[in-house]
């Protein structure tokens, strides 16, 4: 990921596959994504995909939706092993709003990438979109601020329009934005339907990983190295603050990435 939103990914992976041995690659250093141009998202990605692959991964996880919908073409195309990417849930937002309004909270990026817009145009034409850019919320995330007044406030600027259309569904386009689900709850109510895809991204890294053989039963908890482009001291206290993940059953280390 670009930084700490894939640990919402981790999380969920360490839930329902903890026997296996997991690599988390933060480019904190070049944090937010969605921000830079497409070219520049697609070149790193695949750059950082490739040494992945090259210290031995049996399955690389994109967890970051402005890099799936950047470069994840690109990366399949360039390497062998099984590449799951992550896109917004706007076709099971769509299938489960009941009002047919649907809010979806995503980098600007993200929102003007030709992967998102044909998966959009593939959704009934009923449904109703509000797409909104989360500026700002990523380097707020980052810095640890996920539940400050700040992060309140601006959260509550980009939830607007969304509120004012009447949406009753949620979408959080960006795997940094579910560590924001208490502030959301917080502006929102409990009534709005939050859509959070960690879940159908980790079935579908297992099935993958099944597919090529790679089940681990030899122990009950794999190990967990944080590779940081910024800081590993802070990606290890990001990781303990933001997961809900018990990572003391894991052996956990945290490490620097070196030039990619």
């Amino acid at each position: 990921d670009s930084g700490v939103g894939g640990l919402s990914i981790l999380d969920e992976a360490l839930r329902q596959l903890p026997q296996h041995d997991y690599i988390y690659l933060a480019d904190s250093a070049n944090a937010p994504y969605g921000e830079k141009s497409s070219d520049w998202i697609a070149a790193r990605s695949l750059s950082l995909c490739k040494h992945l692959a090259s210290i031995g991964c049996d399955a690389i996880v994109v967890a970051c939706n402005t890099a799936t919908a950047e470069a994840i073409k690109q990366i399949r195309s360039e390497i062998s092993i099984p590449i799951i990417g992550v896109e917004p849930g706007i076709k099971p937002a769509a299938m489960q709003s009941q009002n047919n309004i649907v809010g979806v909270l995503a980098t600007e990026a993200t929102l003007k990438s030709d992967k998102f817009n044909a998966l959009l145009n593939t959704l009934p034409n009923d449904c109703h979109f509000i797409k909104q850019a989360g500026a700002g919320l990523v380097p707020m995330i980052e810095s640890g601020q996920a539940d400050s007044e700040d992060t309140l406030e601006l959260l509550a600027k980009h939830l607007e329009p969304i509120q004012d259309a009447g949406a009753d569904t949620l979408v959080l386009g960006c795997t940094h934005y579910p560590f924001l689900s208490k502030a959301i709850r917080k502006l929102l109510g409990e009534s709005i339907t939050l859509i959070d895809t960690s879940e159908a991204v980790v079935r579908q890294l297992k099935r993958q990983l099944e597919s090529v053989n790679k089940h681990n039963h030899a122990q009950e908890f794999g190990s967990v190295v944080l590779l940081s482009s910024k800081d590993e001291d802070s990606l290890l206290l990001m990781a303990y603050d933001l997961m809900s993940a018990d990572l003391t059953a894991h052996l956990v280390k945290a490490r620097v990435l070196g030039e990619v």
